[in-house]
C-alpha cells in the first residue's frame, strides 16, 4: 500500500505531480528533455545511471579546496598579516617566515582531502563499472551500470544487485514473482516479494517481445520515499495501476529467483536510495568553531590595542617634537598623524604573532598521531575477521569526547543478523539453553535424520530430544508437528540436501529446530505439505492458510491429516493467543511464567496452540470463506472476521523463545554510555515489535520504564500546545521543560522511553525531498489544523524534540534513511548537541553524513557505511573505548594544548606591549628577531606538543571503570570562553611580572659587568618568560613519560644552542642586520645579578599556580575524579539485570513477542504463485540457453 505523502499535512491532501513519463526502449525520447538547475544553465531531465559522490575533479580541486580551507578564520587572518608584511614602510617583521608555514598547512590539509576524495573516486568507479545486461536492439548485451538509461530493459540474474529503480516486467518464477533482500535499504534480512503485472507476465516471454515492448509509464517525480510509488502503465490502449509492489529498488539483491527483467524508471541520483544518501558535508568540531570565534575576538582586541598604541604614539611624537624642537629636521617629512598611522600597522604586524601559525601545524600533527593511536589500539582489533579500528578522519578526535546523543541502526549494528532457537516450554516443562539439559556432545545421540539438510540448528536439548524420540507425549508431538506445518517456508532439493528458503529468519529458526528434533519439512505443493515425523513420511492436505499481519499478530494453517482429522495450528503473540484459549489450567499458568522468564532474558517469544475442527464446522466456515474471498468491497474485513471466528477455543501447546543474537558486549556498552550521560537512540527500518525486543535485550529499555507510544505522545504534545498558546497570550512563553510534566503525577518521576514509527514522524515533522524543505504542521492535533505558519511548525517540531530528549531512550521504527538523517538534524538544530551516528549499511549513510561524528560498522551489509564514515569499527562494543578512552583523552589533550599554547604566547609576547610604553610607542620590537621566530617553534613548542600527544588524567582502565568522567567534555569544562579568559589573564600577569621585575632591576644599572643595555634587558625578560612558561607546563602535566622529560630538556638545550648560533660574533660580522644581538645572552646570563633577577621572576610567576593547587587541597575542593571514586565507594553500581515488575500471570505483563514476517506469503502459496514448476517458465528464455550467444560479463575495473 502506498505510503502517505509527507507533504499532506495542511488539511488538504497534496497529490504528487505525475509528470515523470518513461517510454520503454526509446532513449531518443528521454534525451530531448532538459531542466534548469542554476540561473540559465540546464541539464538532462532524465539522469544517467552513473553516480559521483566525490567532491573534486582535476579542475575543481585547487579552487574548491582553497575556498573550503579559507572558511577557517585563522587562514584569512594569516593571509591578511602576510599582506601587511609585504609593505616595507609599515613592516616590522619579514613576510617569508609566515608564508612558508601557511603554505605547508594548506598543503597538508589539501593532501589529506585529496586522499579522501581519491578513495571516493575509486568507490564510484567500482560501482559504475559493475556488469549488467541491457537490451540493445533485439539482444541483451553485457554493459556496465553507468551505461544504463531511463527506459532501458535490464536483465538481472540470481544474487545480483539491482542497478536502478525498475518496474518488474517478468521473471522466471511462477506468476513472475521476484524475491529480493532489502538489507541495504531498510535493514531487514527477511525476503520480500515483488510481482509483475499479469499482462507483462503473459506477453513478455521472449527477447523479441521485449524488444517490441513500447509501454509508457507515467508516475511521480523522483523522490526519497522508499516505501511509496504511484503510477500507471499504458500499453496497447489499456492502462494498468502500479504501486511499490511492482518496483525493484536500486541496492536490493535478487534472491531465490533465477532471472528477472525490469524497465528502468529512475536511474542514478534520481533513484530512491541515492535520494536518501545526502551530500558530503565538511565537518568541523565544536572546538574548531570556537577557535574561529576566538580568532575574530583576538584580532579585534589586537586592532584595538594597536589603535590605542598608535594614538599614543601620535601624542608622544607631538609632545617630543614640541619639547625637542632642535630635532625638528628629523620630523619635517612626517607629521604625528602619519607616524601614528604607520605605527598602527607596525603594531598590528608585531602583535600578530599572538595567534601563531605553529599552533595550527601542531594541531594537525596532534590530530594525526591521536588518529594513529586509534588505529593501533589492539583492544579495538577484531581478530576473528582481521579488522582493526580505523580513523578515516583525522580532524574530529576531540569531538569524540563531547558526544551527547548516539543514533544507532539496529540490524547488523546492535545485532548479528542471526536468529537462534534457544528455549521452549511444552506441557509444563522448559527446555533449552540454561535449563541444564544441554548435551555438550550431541553426536552420541544417534540422530540420523538431519544429515540431508544444508543448514544446521545450534539448538540441542537431550531431554527434549529423548522425549521426542519416545513419542509418548501427545502435546509434544503436536507442538513439533505445528513447527513443521505452520509456516510459509519454501524448500528446494539441491543434490541430496534440503535448502530452506524462508521469508522470515524467525520461521527458518523454528523449522530448523523442528527438523533437529525429528520433524522435517520435506516438500510443499499448492494444497499439501509433506513432512517426516521421526523418519515416517506423512502428507497433510492444506485446507486454508490464515495469513499473518501486524494487526492479527498470528498465523494459522488448517490441515487434514492422513487419518482424515481436521486440525487448526496457530502461532502468534502471547497477548492474542492466551485470550483465545478454551480453558486455563496449570499448564497455561506455567507457560505464562515461562514467558515471563523468556521476556526477562529478552528472547523473542511465540505461543503455539491448536484445536480439532469438526467436518460440519469446517464445511460451513469454508463456504463462507469462499464467498468472502471473492468480495469486491470489504474483503479484508470479512476475511479477518472469519479468521477470528476460527481461531477460538484453542488448546495451548507451549511457547518458543528465539534469540536475535546481539553483537558481543552490546548491553554492557550501552550501560556504560548511559552512565557517561550519553543517550542512545535506535533508528531502524525494522518493525516495532522487533525493535522493542532488541531494546530490552541490549538494556536500552528496562521493565521499570514508562513507554510512551504514539497515542501518549499525541496527548502530551497537544496539552503542551494548548498551554503554550494560553501562556503566550499573556506574554509568557512556556518552557519546553514543562513537557516532562504533562503526565499524571504518579508517572512524573519514572524513567521514560519513546517508541514511534516513521509514519508518525511524517505526521508531525517535515520530511520532504530535502531536509531544508518548508516546515509543516502536525495536522493530527485538532488544535493545529488551522495553523499554517512556519513559526508554529517550528514550535511543534521543537516540542517533539524536547519531549524526545527528556526520555532516557528513544526507538524509531520503520524509518527511511532520510528520516534517520532528519532525526539527527533535529537534535543538532534544537539542542545544539554533539551527535554520533553508527550503522553498517547503505540505509545509514545519510544519517552518518548528517551527524557530527559518523561511525561505520564493518558488517554484513557491505562497505557503504564505512566508506562514508569518519571512523570504522568492527563491533558496536568498541564504541565504549572509542568514546570513553580515546575520545576523552583527545578532548583533554587538545584542551590542555590550547590552554598552554595561549598561555605561553601571551606570557612571552605580551611584553611587547609593555615595552611600547617605554619606547615612545614606536613599535620597536623588544626581543631579538630570532627569538620571536623560534619562540613558538623550538623553545616552547615541544613540551606543549608532548602534552597534546600523551597527556592522561586517568588510565584507560579507570576511564572505562568511571564513565562519569566523560561528562567533562559534554559540558565544555576544559576549554571555553571562561577558561580562555583566565588563561589570558594568567599569561598577561606572567608577562607583566617578567617585564617589570627586569625593568625594576635594570633601572639602577647594577652588576659586575656592563649590563643595563637594551640587549641584556631583552635577554633577561625573554629568559624569565621562557622559564616561567616551562615551569607552568611542568606543573600542569599529569602524565609523565620519558618523552615528556625529553621535550622539556630539548626546549632548554635548543634555547641555548640557537642563542649561541644567532648571537655569535662570526654571524654578526657576516650579516649584522640579521644577527644584531652579538653575545647578548652569554654576557647577560653569566652575570649573577641577572641570574637572580631571572630566578626572582620565576618564583613570582610560579607562586600563584602553587597557591591555587594548595588551596584546592586544603579547602577540600575535590576534583571530578575524586568525586567519582567517592560516589563509587558510597553507592555501588546497581545491577543492570532485567526483572519483571508486574505480577506473574497478569495479562498486563510485557509481551516479548517479535516476528519479522511480511503479509502476503500465505496467499502466494495457496494460489500456487510461489510454487516452482518442474522446468523453467515456458517461453521465457533462460540465461543458460543464451550462454553461447552472449559474451562473458566484463569484470569491473579496479
Amino acid at each position: 500500500m502506498a505510503e502517505q505523502e509527507p507533504g499532506c499535512l495542511h488539511g488538504k491532501k497534496q497529490l504528487p505531480a505525475f509528470t515523470w513519463e518513461v517510454r520503454a526502449n526509446d532513449r531518443s525520447y528521454h534525451r530531448q528533455f532538459k531542466k534548469r538547475f542554476a540561473f540559465c544553465l540546464s541539464k538532462q531531465k532524465y539522469a544517467g545511471n552513473a553516480i559521483k559522490t566525490a567532491k573534486y575533479n582535476v579542475f575543481t580541486f585547487l579552487p574548491l579546496n582553497l575556498y573550503e580551507q579559507f572558511h577557517r578564520m585563522a587562514n584569512i587572518y594569516f593571509v591578511f598579516v602576510i599582506f601587511l608584511q609585504a609593505f616595507p614602510a609599515i613592516s616590522t617583521l619579514p613576510w617569508y617566515p609566515l608564508l612558508f608555514p601557511l603554505s605547508c598547512l594548506l598543503v597538508i590539509r589539501g593532501v589529506r582531502d585529496l586522499i579522501d576524495d581519491i578513495g571516493r573516486h575509486q568507490s564510484d568507479r567500482n560501482i559504475n563499472s559493475r556488469p549488467c545486461e541491457i537490451l540493445c536492439g533485439k539482444r541483451f548485451r553485457w554493459r556496465k551500470w553507468r551505461d544504463i538509461c531511463v527506459g532501458d530493459i535490464v536483465r538481472l540474474r540470481k544474487e545480483s544487485l539491482v542497478p536502478a529503480d525498475m518496474l518488474l516486467l517478468c521473471s522466471s518464477e511462477p506468476s513472475s514473482l521476484c524475491y529480493v533482500e532489502t538489507t541495504d535499504i531498510d535493514g531487514e534480512t527477511n525476503l520480500k516479494f515483488r510481482q509483475a503485472l499479469l499482462v507483462t507476465h503473459q506477453e513478455l516471454v521472449r527477447e523479441e517481445s521485449m524488444a517490441a515492448f513500447d509501454g509508457r509509464v507515467t508516475c511521480e517525480e523522483p523522490n526519497s520515499r522508499m516505501h511509496s510509488f504511484t503510477g500507471t502503465l499504458a500499453w496497447r490502449g489499456q492502462t494498468y495501476p502500479l504501486d511499490s509492489e511492482r518496483i525493484l529498488l536500486r541496492g536490493c539483491r535478487l534472491r531465490n529467483t533465477d532471472l528477472c527483467y525490469g524497465l528502468v524508471i529512475y536511474a542514478g541520483f534520481d533513484s530512491k536510495i541515492m535520494r536518501n544518501c545526502g551530500k558530503i558535508k565538511r565537518k568541523k568540531t565544536k572546538l574548531d568553531r570556537m577557535m574561529d570565534r576566538l580568532v575574530i575576538i583576538i584580532f579585534v582586541v589586537l586592532l584595538v590595542m594597536s589603535l590605542c598604541l598608535a594614538i599614543a604614539s601620535g601624542f608622544w611624537a607631538k609632545m617630543f617634537q614640541e619639547k625637542h624642537s632642535y630635532l625638528s629636521a628629523f620630523y619635517k617629512h612626517t607629521t604625528p598623524a602619519q607616524q601614528a598611522f604607520f605605527n598602527f600597522w607596525g603594531f598590528t604586524i608585531l602583535l600578530s604573532i599572538i595567534i601563531p601559525m605553529s599552533m595550527y601545524i601542531m594541531f594537525e600533527f596532534i590530530y594525526l598521531v591521536n588518529s594513529c593511536f586509534i588505529n593501533w589500539d589492539l583492544e579495538m582489533y577484531y581478530a576473528a575477521k582481521d579488522i582493526p579500528a580505523q580513523a578515516r578522519s583525522t580532524s574530529l578526535n576531540d569531538q569524540l569526547g563531547q558526544i551527547e546523543y548516539i543514533f544507532s541502526d539496529k540490524t547488523g549494528t546492535l545485532t548479528q543478523n542471526m536468529m537462534s532457537f534457544k528455549k521452549c516450554c511444552v506441557n509444563g516443562a522448559v527446555y533449552g539453553t540454561g535449563t541444564g539439559h544441554e548435551d555438550k556432545h550431541p553426536r552420541g545421540s544417534g540422530v540420523t535424520w538431519t544429515q540431508n539438510v544444508q543448514k544446521k540448528s545450534d539448538f540441542c536439548d537431550v531431554t527434549l530430544l529423548e522425549a521426542a524420540q519416545r513419542d509418548k507425549d501427545p502435546v509434544l508431538r503436536e507442538f513439533l508437528r505445528l513447527l513443521a506445518l505452520c509456516h510459509t517456508v519454501m524448500v528446494e532439493e539441491k543434490g541430496d540436501q534440503l535448502v530452506y528458503q524462508a521469508a522470515s529468519p524467525d520461521e527458518e529458526a523454528l523449522v530448523l529446530a523442528a527438523r533437529n528434533l525429528g520433524y522435517i519439512f520435506l516438500a510443499r505443493t499448492q494444497d499439501t505439505i509433506t513432512i517426516s515425523e521421526l523418519g515416517k513420511k506423512r502428507v497433510y492436505k492444506v485446507l486454508a492458510m490464515l495469513d499473518f499481519n501486524s494487526d492479527r499478530k498470528r498465523m494459522s494453517v488448517l490441515v487434514r491429516d492422513p487419518q482424515g482429522t481436521i486440525r487448526l495450528y496457530t502461532k502468534g503473540a502471547d497477548t492474542v493467543i492466551l485470550e483465545r484459549l478454551q480453558s486455563r489450567g496449570p499448564n497455561e499458568t506455567f507457560t505464562e511464567r515461562a514467558l515471563d522468564r523468556f521476556a526477562e532474558e529478552t528472547l523473542r517469544t511465540l505461543c503455539l496452540a491448536c484445536k480439532e475442527v469438526s467436518e460440519v464446522e469446517y464445511s460451513d466456515w469454508s463456504r463462507r470463506h469462499r464467498e468472502a474471498s471473492i468480495l469486491l468491497q470489504g474483503r479484508a474485513r470479512e476475511l479477518d472476521k472469519l479468521y477470528e471466528e476460527m481461531e477460538q477455543n484453542l488448546q495451548l501447546l507451549g511457547a518458543t523463545a528465539i534469540e536475535d543474537k546481539l553483537q558481543d558486549g552490546v548491553p554492557e556498552t550501552i550501560q556504560l554510555l548511559k552512565l557517561g550521560n550519553i543517550k542512545v537512540w535506535v533508528l531502524t527500518g525494522d518493525k516495532q515489535e522487533t525493535a522493542v525486543n532488541i531494546g530490552y535485550a541490549c538494556k536500552l529499555l528496562t521493565d521499570d520504564m514508562e513507554i510512551l507510544e504514539e497515542k501518549e505522545v499525541s496527548e502530551i504534545l497537544e496539552a503542551h500546545w494548548v498551554s503554550n498558546n494560553n501562556s503566550s497570550g499573556n506574554g509568557e512563553a512556556q518552557s519546553s521543560s514543562s513537557l516532562s510534566q504533562q503526565r499524571p503525577k504518579a508517572s512524573q518521576h519514572k524513567k521514560r522511553a519513546l517508541i514511534i514509527s516513521g509514519d508518525f514522524l511524517d505526521k508531525i515533522l517535515h520530511t520532504g525531498e530535502v531536509l531544508k524543505e518548508e516546515r509543516r504542521l502536525w495536522q493530527r492535533l485538532p488544535c493545529c489544523r488551522a495553523a499554517g505558519s512556519e513559526l508554529q511548525g517550528s514550535l511543534v517540531e521543537k516540542a517533539f524534540v524536547d519531549l524526545a530528549t527528556s526520555c532516557q531512550a528513544v526507538i524509531c521504527c520503520r524509518v527511511t534513511p532520510k528520516q534517520k538523517a532528519l532525526m539527527v538534524q533535529l537534535v543538532k538544530k534544537h539542542k545544539k548537541a554533539i551527535t554520533l551516528a553508527i550503522g553498517d549499511g547503505a540505509n545509514d549513510v545519510n544519517m552518518i553524513k548528517t551527524a557530527d561524528i559518523g561511525v561505520g560498522i564493518n558488517g554484513l551489509e557491505g562497505a557503504q557505511a564505512v566508506q562514508c564514515s569518519d571512523y570504522a569499527l568492527a563491533q558496536f562494543s568498541y564504541l565504549q573505548r572509542l568514546l570513553l578512552v580515546h575520545g576523552r583523552w583527545a578532548y583533554l589533550r587538545i584542551c590542555k594544548f590550547l590552554r598552554c599554547f595561549f598561555y605561553k604566547t601571551f606570557a612571552g609576547l605580551m611584553a611587547q606591549v609593555w615595552f611600547a610604553f617605554h619606547s615612545g610607542f614606536t613599535a620597536q620590537p623588544l626581543y631579538e628577531g630570532w627569538f620571536l621566530a623560534l619562540y613558538n617553534i623550538f623553545y616552547t613548542a615541544y613540551p606543549v606538543l608532548s602534552m597534546g600527544l600523551l597527556e592522561q588524567d586517568v588510565s584507560a582502565k579507570k576511564s572505562l571503570e568511571f564513565p562519569e568522567l566523560y561528562v567533562v567534555g559534554q559540558q565544555d569544562e576544559l576549554f571555553n570562553y571562561r577558561v580562555f579568559g583566565i588563561t589570558l589573564l594568567h599569561g598577561v600577569s606572567t608577562s607583566l611580572a617578567s617585564f617589570y621585575i627586569a625593568f625594576w632591576a635594570f633601572r639602577d644599572h647594577v652588576g659586575s659587568k656592563v649590563v643595563g643595555d637594551y640587549e641584556s634587558f631583552a635577554v633577561t625578560v625573554a629568559t624569565s618568560a621562557l622559564l616561567s612558561v616551562l615551569m607552568e607546563i611542568i606543573l600542569d602535566t599529569k602524565f609523565w613519560t620519558v618523552l615528556s622529560f625529553a621535550m622539556v630538556a630539548a626546549s632548554l638545550l635548543l634555547f641555548c644552542l640557537f642563542s649561541f648560533l644567532t648571537q655569535s660574533i662570526g654571524a654578526f660580522r657576516i650579516a649584522p642586520a640579521i644577527f644584531c644581538f652579538p653575545d647578548a645572552t652569554r654576557n647577560a646570563l653569566t652575570d649573577p645579578y641577572v641570574l637572580l633577577v631571572v630566578l626572582l621572576s620565576l618564583v613570582v610567576n610560579t607562586i600563584p599556580s602553587l597557591t591555587i593547587h594548595l588551596y584546592h587541597t586544603m579547602a577540600g575542593k575535590t576534583t571530578i575524579q575524586q568525586k567519582t571514586r567517592l560516589k563509587a565507594k558510597q553507592a555501588p553500581e546497581p545491577s543492570v539485570e532485567l526483572r519483571a515488575h508486574v505480577p506473574r500471570g497478569s495479562f498486563h505483563r510485557r509481551s516479548s513477542y517479535a516476528f519479522s514476517h511480511q503479509e502476503g506469503y500465505a496467499g502466494l502459496i495457496t494460489r500456487g504463485d510461489s510454487l516452482r514448476a518442474g522446468a523453467a517458465r515456458p517461453g521465457l528464455l533462460h540465461p543458460e540457453m543464451q550462454t553461447r550467444a552472449l559474451p562473458s560479463p566484463p569484470s569491473p575495473s579496479p
